[in-house]
């Protein structure tokens, strides 16, 4: 089976194309590089991977590459990714994330790929009106920024704006906050930023200790895509799917909590914070019941990871900023 990876030279992208790969399936990424393609070497010579240097909002080449071969799915995950990065650059992230994003469906449509798989966030739901409770995937959506709005605005339109047809199967994963290991390597995520500035010996900085968050390592992105790919239709098509473990919600005290059991004598100064406009736990029992979805890897195996590439030199110099999204 061949497979579109939209993005796949970036955090989450990297890591699905080797998954994929070992899983037997042909891939072909699509990619502008905007963070160099470093990631992909890895792979280069690997006999089932093809790669497109193709900025997502060239339509042209785009469709050129939707109708180039046989699909049995798209995975989209291009994109402008986080709040700070489209609040910095709201017209490119309204470009790539809506635009560019409507137009790959569109053509996906026509072509008729069977799997049409996007990657949205559990940042649409905002902060939650129960603060002892859990979202889940019938909660309300209450996005408090530009990325999160374009995601519930591109769900809408997958789950309830297109003609629902037995020819073409689209499915919605909301994804928790990531952390981990990646061959494009980010430290400007919560669990990742967290430890290597602890890990550095340095006094970590904390605002708004309290507010909760779901989270899940980036090799569990790709195990939850894989079960979408290989579920049967009915249980997939026109879905949406919170991604994680209900058991991996954290509040960032805890997380502070979690390097403090791995690296000695941290240094913490807390700011703080009365309000956060998200705050939200997650209930994951949908993924787990419908696909049989569990995680691989907890919080503190991210911890590890990162401590030990960052203490062991692994990554020469994690203040460089081709590790981060915005400037760093």
């Amino acid at each position: 089976m061949k497979i579109l990876v939209t993005g796949g030279a970036g955090y989450v992208g990297s890591v699905l194309l080797r998954r994929l790969l070992n899983e037997g399936y042909y891939v072909k990424c699509l990619d502008c590089l905007s963070f160099g393609g470093e990631s992909l070497l890895g792979i280069w010579e690997h006999s089932n991977f093809k790669f497109a240097n193709c900025d997502i909002t060239d339509f042209d080449a785009v469709g050129s590459i939707i109708n180039s071969d046989e699909y049995f799915a798209v995975i989209h995950l291009a994109g402008i990714v986080g709040d700070p990065a489209c609040k910095r650059q709201p017209d490119l992230a309204r470009s790539v994330n809506w635009d560019a994003s409507v137009h790959l469906l569109e053509k996906s449509m026509e072509k008729k790929i069977p799997r049409f798989i996007f990657a949205s966030t559990c940042s649409n739901y905002g902060k939650m009106s129960d603060p002892d409770g859990y979202v889940n995937e019938e909660s309300a959506l209450a996005p408090v920024s530009l990325y999160a709005e374009l995601k519930v605005k591109f769900e809408k339109l997958i789950l309830g704006g297109i003609p629902k047809t037995n020819e073409f199967s689209p499915t919605c994963l909301r994804f928790s906050t990531v952390y981990g290991m990646s061959p494009r390597m980010r430290f400007d995520l919560t669990v990742n930023e967290f430890t290597k500035e602890l890990a550095l010996r340095k006094e970590l900085v904390v605002f708004g200790e309290q507010f909760w968050r779901p989270y899940c390592h980036v090799g569990d992105f790709s195990n939850a895509i894989l079960k979408v790919l290989q579920a049967p239709q009915e249980k997939i098509a026109y879905e949406v799917f919170n991604v994680g473990d209900t058991g991996e919600n954290y509040t960032k005290q805890m997380i502070v909590d979690e390097i403090g059991k791995q690296i000695s004598d941290i240094r913490i100064k807390y700011v703080k914070k009365e309000e956060d406009p998200r705050d939200y736990r997650v209930n994951f029992d949908k993924i787990m019941n419908v696909l049989n979805f569990r995680v691989a890897k907890r919080v503190s195996d991210g911890i590890k990871e990162i401590k030990d590439i960052v203490q062991m030199g692994i990554i020469h110099n994690p203040e460089d900023q081709k590790y981060y999204n915005i400037p760093h």
